[in-house]
């Protein structure tokens, strides 16, 4: 099995190479890249290996504009130190991600995995084909920073006003109508529903303790132990119902709080 590696990082090169001789005795790393520019190279240059260990992110730029510059004939493992649930959804049948540091038996499993498929469909590199430039669009539009809302036109007092989203502190729905309050205790109506608060809010900021409620994480005065196995917070500034975090939502509460 030969394997080319695309990483900038030398001690990452070597730990991958030493990683690689105690799960495989069959893998031979034919080659290593640090660039966009080097690895389009080797590939132009030489024969397709049958596995490139990819880093998503090199010194002069993501990788997939390797995808655009030159044809990738080979399986290709993403090695990354982006979050696991980005990256969730492109475990594809020829396609794997290891992340950073990568674990021995994360490595041994993908190329488990290249195994199989190999058995499964033959060939030259024993993937089916790939639809490379689809699968790094969707990366790319997955990866990149996303935009979150910051601020919110709103009625009051009979004219419009804009308000900052680090000025509010919670967001809360009474079943008919949604609000929000800022930090000098004003009270909003807000015209978007909960769910489409979820995708305009930062969730490093904010986080749903239920269906009817977003607190921001400095709007948090107080944690109790609630029945149900639920929490109740008591915020500031004060609020008008019940901030229960439901049962859950216990779990994911608690780890954003402890970020």
């Amino acid at each position: 099995m030969k394997v080319l590696i695309i990483e900038d990082e030398e001690l990452a090169v070597k730990k991958l190479q030493k990683t690689l001789a105690c799960v495989d005795s069959t893998a031979e790393v034919v080659g290593v890249a640090d660039s966009i520019r080097s690895s389009v190279n080797w590939l132009e240059t030489n024969p397709s290996p049958d596995i490139i260990l990819m880093d998503i992110e090199l010194a002069d730029g993501q990788s997939f504009e390797i995808f655009e510059k030159v044809e990738v004939k080979s399986t290709v493992i993403f090695t990354t130190s982006y979050d696991e649930f980005a990256l969730k959804a492109f475990k594809v049948n020829s396609v794997d991600y290891l992340l950073k540091p990568i674990q021995k038996e994360d490595l041994e499993a993908a190329l488990e995995k290249f195994k199989k498929m190999k058995n499964m469909y033959g060939g030259t590199n024993g993937t089916p084909a790939l639809n490379v430039d689809s699968l790094v669009k969707e990366l790319q539009l997955k990866l990149q920073p996303k935009e979150f809302r910051k601020r919110f036109l709103v009625k009051h007092a009979q004219k419009l006003v804009s308000i900052e989203v680090d000025e509010i502190c919670y967001f809360y729905s009474d079943g008919r109508l949604n609000f929000f309050k800022t930090n000098d205790n004003k009270k909003y109506v807000v015209d978007y529903t909960m769910d489409e608060l979820e995708e305009m809010l930062n969730p490093e900021i904010y986080f749903r303790i239920s269906r009817s409620f977003y607190v921001s994480i400095a709007s948090v005065d107080q944690i109790h132990d609630y029945f149900g196995n639920r929490l109740i917070l008591s915020l500031k500034p004060a609020v008008d119902k019940e901030a229960l975090v439901s049962r859950e939502k216990v779990t994911d509460f608690k780890k954003w709080m402890g970020k």
